[in-house]
């Protein structure tokens, strides 16, 4: 055994000393970067990027912002050899009059031949140019000679006419990266709101300033200088070492939210004769915007599209929130969702009222105008849903939002309504629109950030008792009961085709009959859903003198979503769950219990969620029970390896329990 981890000791330490023959320096490749095969710390990884480096500046005679990027990049299998594709998006201005270009491009394949480094380099017209959108061309090439073992390197020079537009810094990508560095200088008169985002730190976060770094050219245009004709430069150098791939998992809201990278926003230029441009606007100035934009403000008030729509049974309604969810559910049956977002130049009340179907702006502030002409409180919101992004708290961003929701205030209390799914219960919002917080557009009193969570928890519950009758037949019931979100997916399931629903149960079910199925609530918006079954297993073999019995008739989690060795964003369930399965099994007077499972429990560090396995007799009374609940929306990523065993536990309770039923003597 000693010399078994001797050699494992040797393995590791030979890997290490492989790791550290890259050379992360520069862009130069070397005998080693082409030898070494292997990279310990991700072993998993199919390429990695061993140098990476950007330069950011604006030029001195141009003004034109220049981007200089260089890297190299280390194809580990033939899965990596999708790397060797590179595309740079440019942008244009609408009118295409102005266009960011790239010059300089260098790409070259190395690879060892006959210990020696043998170089092959893309050709002018390998490189290729694609329009993708109204705003952006894609230069696309790809390098030749690749297999596994090959180092690419490329550098180009990016040129913008776009200061607004500052080069953000991608230090995280879906490979691993040995070493990332970005430089930029920044002339004084440019203010930009710089931000970090992701979980990772920087090993180097330097500045300087630069004196005069620019002067004034009265033969070039577009950049901002003081009065005095020159400009002083704040130069960064931003540098991060050892980066993990981003791997996507389950229970994460966009990547966007973190990925590690440097963005900038232009917030203000200060001109060569004082005059000051504010590019970035206070929730005030925003407002006063939005009070009389076509799409929002105008059409809040729109109560006369709206006259009319309603029968009596409705707007003569005296109780407020019985009027409210008869308003609500009026919009769902009625009008529907184009599966478009919030689009902030095409909103009309009329058009909807007169198409019955519009995008998710239309439909709510139809639903707003509903509610307002019957006095009931209601105030639109703007929010980024979550695979969009978290929408910028700092400052106004209107680009981050592409959703719009309305709250209604009833005796005190807020609901969040959204009436583009006609399954909605009323006060539940789509998934997609838990990303944690909104606008509140109360436009004449400010409007305000507010929370967008799911308050109550969602449910699972079974109920399954079982009994052998006299035929020695396995038969009983089960009753389950859905609540929240989970009702929501039940409802989905169901309410479109209840027949292929249940023989749908019966192909995940085939050891069992169905005899009859009962659902309880009939109504496709109720926040419940509740069901029956009555079942025997008519093709159990009772004949040998041990039965095996899964108890667990339904999985709920039949595999650990976590499988990652390392997670470094946190995890996100949208909303708190609960889990209960009891079970029940009259043996009778022919079985008996031969071995009893292990009860099991585990709680989450600092009480965040726990579950429990229990499982007793009593006589001929076979008794179980699991309890899960996962009492946050969202854990940190402290919090991923206890999640991870927890859910393993979970796996394995309900996948490896078995009941061995012996036949009485």
């Amino acid at each position: 055994m000693k010399q078994i981890l001797n050699l494992f000791s040797l393995l590791f330490i030979f890997q290490l000393n492989a790791q550290s023959n890259f050379n992360s320096s520069n862009i130069e490749v070397t005998t080693g970067d082409l030898q070494t095969n292997v990279y310990a710390k991700d072993t998993t990884a199919n390429a990695l990027v061993i140098y990476e480096k950007g330069n950011s500046y604006v030029h001195k005679e141009t003004y034109k912002l220049i981007t200089e990027i260089e890297k190299k990049v280390k194809i580990l299998n033939k899965d990596g050899e999708n790397e060797s594709t590179v595309e740079i998006y440019l942008y244009n201005s609408d009118d295409k009059r102005r266009e960011e270009k790239v010059t300089k491009i260098v790409a070259k394949t190395h690879n060892l031949e006959n210990g020696q480094i043998r170089e092959t380099p893309i050709r002018n017209s390998e490189v290729f140019r694609e329009v993708y959108n109204k705003n952006y061309t894609i230069v696309k090439f790809t390098l030749p000679k690749i297999s596994s073992g090959s180092v690419i390197t490329y550098s180009y020079r990016l040129e913008s006419p776009f200061m607004f537009n500052y080069k953000e810094w991608e230090f995280q990508d879906d490979i691993p990266k040995l070493y990332s560095q970005y430089n930029t200088s920044i002339p004084g008169n440019y203010e930009y709101g710089i931000k970090l985002v992701g979980v990772l730190k920087l090993d180097i976060n330097e500045s300087t300033i630069e004196k005069k770094c620019l002067s004034l050219n009265p033969n070039a245009s577009g950049i901002a200088l003081t009065n005095t004709g020159t400009a002083d430069c704040t130069n960064s150098i931003y540098v991060m070492k050892n980066i993990p791939a981003f791997i996507e998992e389950d229970y994460m809201t966009s990547s966007k939210n973190y990925l590690s990278r440097i963005d900038y926003e232009l917030k203000k230029t200060t001109s060569f004769n004082g005059v000051v441009e504010r590019f970035t606007k206070t929730w005030k100035d925003v407002d006063k915007e939005l009070k009389s934009h076509p799409a929002i403000g105008k059409q809040f008030n729109r109560e006369s599209h709206v006259k009319g729509l309603l029968g009596t049974s409705i707007s003569q309604e005296k109780d407020k929130l019985t009027k409210a969810k008869n308003i609500y559910n009026f919009v769902q049956e009625n009008y529907t969702w184009n599966e478009k977002y919030l689009k902030f130049t095409d909103a009309s009340i009329k058009d909807i009222v007169k198409n019955k179907s519009g995008n998710v702006s239309q439909i709510n502030l139809l639903l707003h105008n509903l509610l307002t002409a019957n006095n009931i409180e209601s105030t639109p919101v703007l929010l980024s849903t979550r695979e969009n992004g978290f929408a910028t708290t700092l400052y106004p961003v209107l680009s981050d939002f592409n959703y719009l929701i309305t709250q209604v205030t009833i005796d005190d209390v807020p609901y969040l309504l959204d009436a583009t799914d006609e399954y909605l219960s009323f006060g539940q919002l789509p998934f997609r629109c838990l990303n944690d917080y909104g606008r509140l557009l109360t436009l004449k009193k400010g409007s305000k950030w507010i929370d967008i969570v799911s308050i109550s928890s969602s449910l699972i519950q079974y109920q399954v008792d079982l009994k052998f009758n006299e035929n020695n037949i396995l038969n009983g019931t089960i009753n389950s009961r859905y609540s929240n979100y989970f009702a929501l997916s039940k409802k989905k399931d169901y309410f479109p085709n209840p027949k292929r629903y249940l023989e749908d149960f019966e192909n995940d079910h085939v050891e069992m009959e169905v005899i009859e199925h009962k659902v309880k609530n009939e109504s496709i918006n109720n926040d419940k859903f509740e069901e029956s079954f009555q079942i025997e297993y008519p093709d159990l073999e009772t004949t040998s003198e041990t039965l095996y019995l899964d108890p667990f008739i339904d999985k709920f989690i039949s595999t650990n979503p976590f499988k990652l060795q390392d997670r470094t964003y946190p995890i996100d369930f949208g909303y708190r769950m609960a889990y209960m399965y009891n079970f029940q099994l009259d043996l009778g007077d022919k079985y008996e219990l031969s071995e009893i499972p292990q009860s099991k429990k585990m709680t989450l560090p600092e009480n965040a969620g726990d579950y429990t396995f229990a499982i007793s007799t009593d006589g001929n009374i076979v008794t179980m029970s699991l309890k899960i609940n996962l009492k946050k929306t969202r854990y940190s990523v402290g919090y991923y390896i206890s999640l991870k065993q927890f859910m393993s536990n979970i796996v394995n309770t309900q996948t490896k329990t078995l009941l061995a039923l012996k036949k009485k003597q």
